[in-house]
């Protein structure tokens, strides 16, 4: 597969377990097709929970979502406000660029030509 050479944003959501939809659908509304969701487990102490005035539920899902640079701010800000600290989702948000991307399926490469599974790909820069 040929490497894109558009740049990219992954951004990252944590939230309450059960309120990836309101991610998903604010994401989606701003441009993003998809996300991938892992279960993760917060940790915090009664100090941040005063000072933040929110209870920290410990179970939570961490959204990870790669978009075009374009929208990455227009997709933060969206998520952000729909299920943000001050939702139900209690969820926070940041960004890191990406570097590389392969495998996506919006349109952004497309495979040179069908390689052996064992055969390695080198990505250039």
């Amino acid at each position: 597969m040929e490497q894109t050479t558009k740049g990219f944003e992954l951004i990252f959501v944590i939230i309450n377990t059960g309120y990836i939809d309101l991610v998903m659908a604010a994401a989606k509304a701003e441009g993003a097709t998809g996300g991938t969701v892992l279960n993760g487990r917060g940790t915090g102490n009664e100090a941040m929970e005063k000072f933040f005035g929110i209870t920290i539920q410990p179970e939570k899902e961490i959204v990870l979502i790669i978009v075009p640079k374009e929208i990455k701010d227009k997709v933060l800000k969206a998520v952000y406000r729909d299920a943000g600290l001050e939702t139900r989702g209690q969820g926070i948000a940041f960004c890191m660029p990406v570097d590389d991307v392969v495998g996506l399926s919006h349109g952004t490469f497309e495979p040179k030509d069908e390689k052996a599974p064992e055969e390695v790909i080198e990505l250039k820069k």
